[in-house]
């Protein structure tokens, strides 16, 4: 590009500084034979840090240094080489991958990772939004449509609305959630909703062809802390921002689209400290300044030391990280090739260059026990691949499994065949997993047998689980990792792999994998068994104390449990077992004050029955008053005066 023409002003200082600078050469030039060169021009002193502590987060084996790695922990470094994969530069996205690995990106192409997060455009929006589509609720009703190209949910009640504009869609497997921001309401036009992308409140069941409230963004959905999506009114107050995404916490871009899409490592390592931390295999350490200058360099001033930005600076700056929009600074939206693999350039490049399934950068400092690293396809980098978003806090039963998903790494972890077994022997990373687990039980059963080689002979494995070979009681994962973590339609397996003799889940009454299979069995049947089977014994004070009706059937003592979570193992576990004869028990689930409990009761209750409990004008999601009607009506029609109350039919 050609500079642009200053003023004579301009030419003349740049004529007098060449002519100038032109003078000293020859001055120089003129005295070189007789002044012998000895005086040196002085350089600047070098910075030194000043005392005083240095600036670090550290979470588990993670660190992330405010003021560059200090120098003794650099020495006895990895050597990672001048190979880089952290830096959005050393990204090339998905497309370069095809070229070469063809089969594994077409099936990539269906993966419900990839469409964990898109743009809502006429190919990715699955909702209806025909303008027919409505759902009443809380007393007020939800529109989606179209307008020209933008797609709309409207939310109206007492005359007052709300109208915002879909931007990105979330999920295509068994829902789809919709980003988007207001475009009309009471509010006024500075108000975040009009200005911040973020989860809008009802989402659509791909299966059922239903718009439904979403679940599991805000507040746990017990009755009483349903969020209330509509506008209450035409003036201040309003519905207060706070309570549905916060700016702080729960936009979309500050709380979800770090595992929605796909950033380069080192921007997560800057985003999400805490989760990064907590399963990386080996001590790792990441330079801010450095990583800073390099990646975003808008955002550090070159002329600093790192000692002189301050706190609030630095916090202003990984806020910034934190809140990064995912169109603007992501490789991909959705989950994409490199999220696993990490930058890849050099490789699309250059295939002799293999890349590496572990961060790798001077900018890096990487600590093992013997001084080497790994970084290829090993046990550690292949798990911390997956557990870089499978993890996080949940829920939890007694055990210290969740009660719902997304953290199945977190799960995992807390059993001990992971010290072995890796994800991807169950899961094929660049294959979808489909609507249903296509595995057969057989195949489940092969995949542990790779370890337990021990229980391969069939006379071993019946004497192991002590029921017949190929039977549900058989199955290693039936006892090992049974169904009691809420998947997004389905209770689906645990992955934390335990025994069922677990004393925290017998003692508790809470749900264990005996009893799962066999409802109609009392716990005191259950603990019979296991002390022949296994001389297991248990706390007889917290048996006492916490199994009421010793004589009853150990599911039905589920059912009436306090714990949300328990009420729906045992909801799930006595419909899957058609126990039609717990009907007047199961009915009552319908009137779970959990929202999802009672989702998951009709799911389970249909199945079971062969009805559709929309024929009794009953939804889930209604008030406690609004579904008492419905419930009468179901109740009379289903349960009649001779329905046995007993397993024995009595």
């Amino acid at each position: 590009m050609a500079r642009p023409i200053g003023s004579i002003k301009d030419h003349l200082v740049f004529l007098l500084t060449l002519v100038g600078f032109a003078g000293l050469i020859l001055y120089a030039y003129s005295r070189q034979d007789s002044q012998p060169a000895t005086t040196e021009v002085a350089k600047p002193p070098t910075p030194t840090r000043p005392a005083g502590p240095v600036r670090v987060q550290e979470f588990g084996q993670y660190a992330l240094w405010w003021d560059g790695i200090p120098e003794q922990v650099k020495a006895d470094r990895v050597d990672t080489g001048a190979h880089t994969n952290i830096y959005p530069s050393d990204y090339s996205g998905p497309e370069s991958c095809r070229k070469c690995h063809e089969e594994n990106y077409d099936s990539w192409s269906k993966h419900p990772h990839h469409w964990m997060n898109a743009l809502a455009d006429a190919e990715t929006v699955k909702g209806d939004f025909s303008g027919n589509a409505k759902i009443e609720y809380l007393g007020g009703t939800a529109t989606f449509y179209r307008d020209g190209e933008k797609y709309c949910m409207q939310l109206e009640r007492d005359g007052v609305r709300h109208v915002s504009e879909i931007n990105q869609t979330i999920g295509s497997r068994f829902y789809q959630y919709y980003v988007g921001r207001q475009l009309e309401g009471p509010e006024p036009a500075d108000h975040p909703r009009y200005t911040e992308d973020h989860v809008l409140p009802f989402g659509y069941w791909l299966d059922r062809k239903e718009w439904v409230p979403i679940v599991h963004v805000h507040e746990p959905d017990r009755e009483s802390k349903d969020y209330d999506p509509f506008p209450l009114q035409a003036s201040p107050p309003w519905n207060d921002w706070d309570t549905y995404c916060d700016q702080a916490t729960d936009l979309y871009r500050a709380q979800c689209n770090f595992c929605h899409t796909t950033f380069p490592v080192g921007d997560m390592l800057m985003r999400d400290q805490q989760k990064i931390g907590l399963f990386v295999p080996v001590n790792l350490n990441l330079s801010l300044p450095d990583y800073v200058a390099k990646a975003t360099p808008e955002l550090w001033d070159p002329q600093r030391q790192p000692w002189e930005v301050t706190n609030d600076e630095i916090v202003s700056i990984l806020r910034k990280y934190r809140t990064f929009e995912a169109k603007d600074k992501a490789v991909t939206l959705g989950v994409s090739c490199e999220a696993c693999h990490l930058g890849a350039k050099e490789h699309a490049e250059n295939k002799a260059i293999k890349p590496k399934f572990f961060p790798a950068s001077p900018d890096l400092a990487i600590h093992t026990a013997d001084g080497q690293m790994d970084f290829g396809r090993t046990h550690d980098n292949v798990n911390w691949a997956c557990g870089r978003c499978h993890v996080g806090p949940r829920p939890s039963f007694a055990s210290g499994s969740s009660t719902w998903n997304s953290t199945e790494y977190s799960d995992a972890m807390k059993g001990s065949c992971y010290t072995k077994l890796t994800c991807i022997e169950c899961h094929d990373p660049h294959e979808a997993t489909g609507p249903k687990w296509s595995q057969t039980p057989a195949q489940d059963d092969a995949s542990c047998l790779k370890c337990h080689e021990q229980f391969l002979p069939t006379d071993a494995r019946q004497a192991h689980t002590h029921h017949p070979i190929d039977s549900e009681g058989s199955r290693c994962m039936n006892c090992h990792m049974p169904r009691i973590n809420e998947g997004l339609q389905d209770v689906v397996r645990t992955h934390t792999i335990f025994s069922p003799t677990n004393p925290d889940m017998i003692e508790a009454n809470e749900p264990n994998a005996c009893n799962m299979c066999h409802v109609d069995r009392p716990i005191d049947w259950t603990l019979e068994h296991l002390k022949e089977w296994y001389d297991t014994s248990f706390n007889e004070f917290a048996l006492k104390r916490n199994y009421p009706e010793r004589e009853a059937p150990a599911a039905i003592g589920w059912l009436k449990s306090d714990k949300e979570h328990v009420r729906q193992v045992a909801t799930d576990a006595l419909t899957r077992e058609d126990s039609t004869w717990a009907l007047a028990d199961l009915l009552g689930a319908l009137d779970d004050p959990f929202r999802t409990n009672r989702q998951f009761a009709r799911i389970g209750l249909e199945r079971m029955l062969g009805i559709q409990l929309s024929d009794y004008g009953y939804q889930y999601y209604m008030t406690e008053e609004q579904r008492q009607e419905p419930l009468k009506r179901i109740r009379e029609a289903l349960i009649p005066e001779d329905l046995p109350s007993k397993p024995d039919g009595s």
